[in-house]
Order: C-alpha cells, then structure tokens, then sequence
C-alpha cells in the first residue's frame, strides 16, 4: 500500500490545484443490499452492482494512470492491524437472542466473540461493511437453533466526498445527516489513521458537515448550507479555526432537492476563474428556489473570531466579483450529473461521459481537458465524479 508523501504535498489550499493523492472506495457485496430497494439505501435508481464496480475500477486506472496516488478503503483494510479490525467489527456484529426461551447471553456473547476471533481479515472485513444481526429462533427440527439474517450494510461508502473535508488547515470528520449513512465516518477515521493523516475536528452534537458541500478556493472557503450541512456544523469549524482561511462564503440552499443535495451538484469549481452551475441556479431570479445566496464571513487575522459582514448576497454576483467566469450546465446534461466532475489540475477535470455536444464545446473552447469517465450505474447512486474522490492532497 502507497503511504501519504507528507513531504511532496500538502493540505488542499485550492480545488483547482494538481491533484496528488485521493481516497476510493469500489463498491461491492454492500451495494446490492441497497439496489434490491434503491430508496432505502438513497440511491436513486436500480443500478447492475457488478457493472457499477466496474466503472469505478476503471476510473481508479486512469487517475492512476495521471500520476494521482489513489489509495482504497479495501486496500487499507488489508493492511491494518487484525485487532483494530476485530474491534471495529464487534461493534456490528450482532446475535439477538431476544427469541430464545432459555437465553444464556453471556454464553452467546462468549461465543460472538469466539468467531471473531477465528474470522479471516477478508471475513472482518465483509463483516464490517455488511454490518450483519443474526436473529436467532429455537428449532423444531432438532438442530438446537436457527438464524435469520440481516444486514445494514455501508452502501453509500462509495462517495467518499462525503464524510470528511480536507481544509488547508488540517483533516476534519463530518457528521453525516441520514442515519444511514452516520457509521461511514468511524471507517473513514480508521483509514486516514492507517495513511498517518490525524483529523484536526470531528463535527458532533447537532452539527451536521458533509463533503459535497466544501471547496477550497485560494483565499477563500466555500461552505455550502442546506440539505446536509447546517450551521452548527459551520459554526463549529470557524469556532475551532480549522477554515484556514480568513474568509468563508457559506452558501445558501433554498431548493433542497435530492438532486442537488450538495453543493457540488450545482456549482463546481475548475481553475481560479473558471466555474460551473446548473443553468436553473445561474439564471434564477430573486425570491425563486433556485436563487442561491450567501453569507460572507471575515476575520482580521488567524485565531480571530469571524464575524459575518454580509448576508444574503446573490451568490453569482459574488463569483463574478470574484472573477469567474461560468460555464452553465443545461438541463439535460444535469440530469446526467455533468456538473459533479473532479477538477484533477487547472482546467484539467475528470467527467461522466455521454454529456451534450454543446456542453463538450463550451468546455474545450474555455481551454479545458477533460477525460470523459463512463459512469453511466454510479451515477444512479446520487452521486458522480466529484462525489466518489476525497482529495488528501494538492500540489501547491
């Protein structure tokens, strides 16, 4: 396994900077589980789970191929030490004997803890991302007991955005809004703890972060509010000073809608004054949906409190302030999840395939490359290019 280059790159300071080394997870068995009822598992449609796999190991081979390390959730399972493992997975492993008659639970815990033990790490490792309960039932067939099994597995892990953010300042733990989706940050921690990254901030109490919703921009901190993020959990990140920048734009949803549940499914960032935005967003008018705004956050210097100096700014009027010019997403090419693409460099980005000749033309004559990624089952989990990388490092 590649370990963290601490001395060739460092902390993310801006989205469009040279990509270096990213965090992946390829679906498996915990993707089915979730496909056989879509909207259970916050998907949003039925998707081939062997075909989806495939699309991410391919997209794996050509950022690898890019010189970017990529580092997987598997592959560090398969280092890390087998104890840490029998830890994490007895705290999901569960026997219920609730329906036993002649219950003895401190001879099933015994007994739980017995095939920990013996499990192969390929075994903890299922046993953590399926997160099994045997339910167990007295037998009228002579055979003592029986089970029936179920599962609550981690099939949203593949989006890897989603539970930390990386701020020039250090590593920090989200708090994710669906229940869900809550046990993936306990995963997350233990890899980044395997690749020698310590997170400088866990989100707790009723603060909510989720990844999707931060962008590093040079001077400044894109924080999305919304749907998944809210502002306890911002408050807590500008309290503990872990922005690193003295200037934060928290933006503002007004739609919540599943689709654009984060903010990097609507506005997306190429190079310092290049930029993305679904056209119902960049074209909306004041008091619509749509219209987004923003909260502008400033303090003098590092380790000062921030104080908010505007409020409900138009959001598009503060990016062209900021000098980018944007590019508008179409309806047709958002729904194809053209929008959520990984910007691995300035105007470099890596994008799902199949996205209109016009969309195509915009780009190329705004000078960008872009390596058009087929992804056609791993966007039907809510989710595309951007949302399935956690960027660890940028070349500054």
């Amino acid at each position: 396994m590649a370990f963290f280059h601490k001395k060739q790159w460092t902390n993310p300071q801006a989205e469009w900077l040279k990509a270096g080394e990213i965090l992946m997870h390829t679906p498996g068995q915990e993707a089915f589980d979730a496909v056989i009822h879509p909207a259970a598992g916050l998907y949003e449609d039925y998707f081939d789970a062997d075909k989806v796999a495939e699309e991410h190991r391919e997209y794996i081979r050509r950022l690898r191929r890019r010189g970017i390390v990529v580092h997987t959730i598997r592959e560090i399972l398969e280092h890390t030490d087998m104890n840490r493992l029998r830890t994490i997975a007895s705290h999901v492993l569960v026997y219920d004997a609730s329906h036993l008659p002649d219950r003895d639970d401190a001879r099933m815990e015994e007994y739980r803890r017995e095939v920990l033990y013996k499990m192969s790490r390929k075994d903890l490792i299922r046993c953590i991302l399926l997160r099994p309960t045997v339910t167990l039932y007295e037998s009228d067939r002579n055979t003592g007991i029986q089970g029936a099994y179920s599962y609550r597995p981690l099939m949203n892990l593949y989006f890897t955005r989603d539970q930390s953010i990386n701020t020039p300042k250090g590593l920090i733990i989200c708090k994710m809004n669906s229940d869900q989706r809550a046990p993936e940050t306990e995963i997350i921690a233990l890899c980044y703890e395997q690749l020698r990254i310590f997170p400088i901030l866990t989100i707790s109490g009723e603060g909510r972060l989720e990844g999707g919703d931060y962008y590093p921009a040079g001077d400044v901190s894109f924080i999305g509010c919304g749907m998944r993020t809210n502002d306890e959990g911002i408050r807590q990140i500008m309290e503990a000073d872990a922005f690193g920048h003295d200037t934060v734009i928290v933006v503002r949803d007004h739609k919540f809608l599943q689709k654009q549940m984060h903010l990097d499914t609507w506005f997306n960032i190429i190079d310092k004054d290049l930029c993305t935005m679904v056209a119902s967003r960049l074209n909306a008018k004041p008091g619509e949906p749509e219209f987004g705004t923003c909260d502008i956050w400033k303090r003098d210097s590092a380790g000062e409190p921030y104080k908010c100096v505007e409020k409900d700014k138009p959001f598009v009027d503060y990016l062209k302030e900021m000098g980018f010019k944007i590019i508008p997403i179409g309806p047709e090419d958002e729904e194809h999840y053209a929008n959520n693409f990984l910007t691995i460099g300035p105007r470099r980005i890596m994008a799902v395939g199949g996205q209109s000749r016009k969309l195509e033309r915009s780009l190329l004559e705004a000078g960008v490359l872009v390596d058009w990624v087929p992804l056609e089952n791993c966007i039907k989990g809510y989710g595309a290019a951007h949302c399935m990388t956690q960027v660890l490092s940028r070349r500054v």
